[in-house]
């Protein structure tokens, strides 16, 4: 029971240690995506282009910040009293907001937050059995490569991976495209639909994305299965005549699993995200698409709400990966 309250505390205070990094690390991503929207791209700048005419009048400059609420002064209002120098200004109204995820809305008018919840449905539909299947499929297919090692079917397994990875992901989502949903008309092309009539839309998007990731996913695993079935405990575990189907099962997997496990836990977190052109490609109105068209449409508010949120995110993901890690190897917890 002792040493049950003393890994905990251990975990706690591991954590603790984990979220006190993680503080200075995303002021200094709001800070730097403020710099890089306000002080490089000045709020004038943001006002032409979303006017889009060659020669803005000052009047109608001045009436889009007024609009968006970029007259304000950057970082200090001089000529306001007590808190509102720091808080009516742009850095606390549009950057500093972001801390309690209020993002405002973006120029079309419309709540970013509400946007991003709404959005985030299609963009998980997409990305979750994407990383489900994909892992499942890239460690099968390392661990057979892994079992016909010094083969011809090793060596064309490794030879296919470099193939797939020199592809570009472009390639997969036309030829998917054109030859499932155009030339053999199995699967809509493009599209999306809520509830179990939206399965026939995530197929093709799930096919293309999986088989994209092949080369790379299984390549990467079957490194680390070779680099463990090289060691000591596996020679002792075929020593005791284990075949070797159970070696690799039981002993290879089983080890190999930890240095999977940490990978994969970082990308749990930005699965949220969406991908950017798979979700474009296929007209899917997630998360992806919706940055993508921020981007196009020179919408300044969505790209940094997206900026940020991608940031947090990606911090919620190491820090879940440290916690699997310390999880799986309890030593880390000392460090």
């Amino acid at each position: 029971m002792a040493a049950a309250r003393k890994d905990n505390r251990l975990m706690l205070a591991y954590l603790l240690r984990r979220l006190l990094y993680a503080i200075p690390i995303l002021i200094g991503v709001n800070l730097l995506t403020f710099a890089l929207f306000f002080v490089v791209n000045t709020p004038d700048d943001m006002a032409r282009l979303q006017l889009g005419a060659k020669h803005v009048t000052p009047e109608a400059i001045g009436r889009w910040k007024v609009e968006h609420g970029y007259d304000k002064p950057l970082l200090l209002n001089s000529a306001a009293e007590g808190s509102a120098q720091f808080t009516d200004t742009i850095f606390f109204q549009h950057s500093a907001a972001m801390f309690a995820f209020e993002f405002g809305k973006g120029d079309d008018g419309r709540d970013i937050g509400n946007e991003i919840k709404k959005r985030m449905g299609p963009s998980l539909a997409i990305a979750l059995p994407v990383f489900v299947i994909g892992l499942l499929v890239n460690i099968t297919f390392a661990l057979l490569m892994v079992f016909f090692r010094a083969t011809y079917l090793d060596l064309w397994g490794v030879v296919g991976c470099v193939v797939l990875m020199s592809i570009s992901g472009l390639f997969y989502i036309i030829a998917g495209q054109y030859f499932i949903a155009s030339l053999w008309k199995l699967l809509p092309i493009s599209g999306f639909s809520g509830g179990i009539d939206g399965l026939p839309f995530i197929l093709l998007p799930v096919l293309v994305s999986v088989v994209a990731g092949i080369g790379g996913g299984a390549r990467w695993y079957r490194t680390i299965f070779i680099e463990e079935i090289g060691k000591d405990y596996v020679r002792t575990a075929r020593s005791k005549g284990l075949s070797e189907v159970r070696v690799l099962f039981r002993h290879v997997l089983k080890n190999g699993m930890i240095p999977i496990l940490t990978g994969a836990v970082v990308v749990i977190p930005t699965l949220f995200m969406g991908s950017l052109i798979t979700e474009s490609f296929f007209g899917i109105p997630g998360l992806g698409s919706y940055t993508i068209d921020a981007i196009q449409a020179q919408d300044f508010a969505v790209v940094r709400a997206m900026v940020f949120l991608g940031s947090v995110l990606y911090i919620v993901g190491l820090i879940l990966t440290d916690l699997s890690y310390s999880w799986v190897d309890p030593r880390v917890r000392l460090q």
